[in-house]
């Protein structure tokens, strides 16, 4: 198992996602919807791609984990399927693209990744190293974990954006799952000397605080889907640190007075 994670990437973990929406909901990484210019999905992929063959294995690794945990819960578990594509893709949730970074379309109970974004990561984000790009992935993971539990749904009730809106609150509870993962992948020994580091440095980095001041020069909680950098931080670690099962409150972002 570690010598698959081990490549010439090393070891990631999961970046935080974020709330689009296309259609039907989208569940994504960074939250901004954008219009990709390309001429359409792709149909294969590379023979022998590392970061094609990464991403299958993390998603079943954090499968094989809900998986074991629900049945603990005496609850049954549906495997999410993992589309690789570039540029745009049709989904059950509408068409997605690149632009909005990875996402989990619940209509379809798919994880939807264009293998380009792990660039993006490492140059415009600055998050570098492979177990942030395994935190993207785990936290997709946790959008499934959310609409087999029947919690998505709470994401697009209420008062949706704002920096206590239901949308942050969905977020931040799949980024505390993504540590639960990471938290089961350390107990198994496949972590190494600076993986949570480098997931929390990336986490750090796509908060709506601080994307909003990159992008606009000023920061507006009104319009939060994802919580701010410190949140995401604080939400991926507590999973991280408690190790939580899907039965626990750990991670009940819902029911949280304080984000």
């Amino acid at each position: 198992m570690q010598l698959l994670l081990r490549t010439r990437y090393g070891w990631i973990i999961l970046i935080v996602l974020a709330l689009g929406y296309f259609g039907a909901q989208q569940l994504g990484l960074i939250g901004r919807p954008g219009t990709a210019t390309s001429h359409g999905p792709s149909s294969t992929l590379p023979q022998g791609d590392d970061e094609a063959h990464f991403s299958a294995f993390v998603l079943d690794d954090a499968q094989k984990f809900w998986e074991q945990d629900f049945a603990s819960q005496g609850r049954p578990y549906r495997h999410a399927k993992l589309v690789l594509f570039t540029d745009q893709t049709p989904t059950g949730c509408g068409y997605g693209d690149a632009a909005t970074g990875p996402f989990y379309c619940g209509a379809d109970e798919k994880v939807y990744i264009d293998l380009g974004f792990f660039r993006v990561m490492s140059t415009q984000l600055g998050a570098k190293g492979q177990f942030a790009r395994a935190y993207v992935i785990a936290h997709e993971v946790g959008h499934h974990v959310q609409k087999l539990l029947g919690t998505q749904p709470r994401g697009t009730q209420g008062h949706v954006v704002g920096e206590s809106g239901s949308s942050v609150r969905l977020e931040l509870q799949a980024d505390c799952y993504a540590g639960v993962w990471a938290s089961s992948a350390g107990r198994r020994g496949l972590l190494e000397r600076g993986d949570i580091e480098s997931a929390l440095e990336a986490a750090s980095r796509i908060g709506d605080d601080v994307l909003q001041r990159e992008e606009t020069g000023r920061v507006r909680p009104e319009k939060f889907t994802h919580g701010t950098a410190a949140q995401r931080l604080r939400w991926l670690k507590r999973g991280y640190d408690t190790g939580a099962t899907s039965g626990a409150t750990d991670c009940d972002t819902f029911g949280a007075s304080t984000l």
